[in-house]
């Protein structure tokens, strides 16, 4: 019963949360603007997903491959790190949710 009680808590507080659209005014305040040096390293990464994207990975080892996928990573990683912010997706926000359902 209590777990029941808790659930329909849940469910009655996420109903009363509204979203409300960002003006455009604040949407622009928000907007940071990149240094140089931010600006010109998004061009060399840029430049380098096009060079990844037009290789054959079929002629290349497991190795090379490999390599690749872990640069890869560390330019997201990098991407990131710039936007500087935490995104979670509906999927992750469902997981969470059950996660705390089950916990109590």
């Amino acid at each position: 019963m209590k777990k029941l009680l808790a659930v329909f808590a849940l469910f009655l507080s996420v109903q009363f949360l509204q979203a409300e659209p960002i003006s455009d005014k604040e949407s622009k305040k928000d907007k940071t603007e990149l240094t140089e040096a931010q600006k010109i390293r998004a061009k060399e990464m840029q430049a380098r997903l096009d060079e990844i994207k037009a290789m054959d990975f079929k002629s290349m080892s497991k190795d090379e491959i490999k390599d690749i996928r872990s640069e890869l990573k560390d330019m997201k990683e990098e991407a990131k790190a710039e936007g500087k912010g935490l995104y979670l997706s509906i999927g992750a926000i469902i997981i969470i949710l059950l996660l705390l359902i089950l916990i109590l």
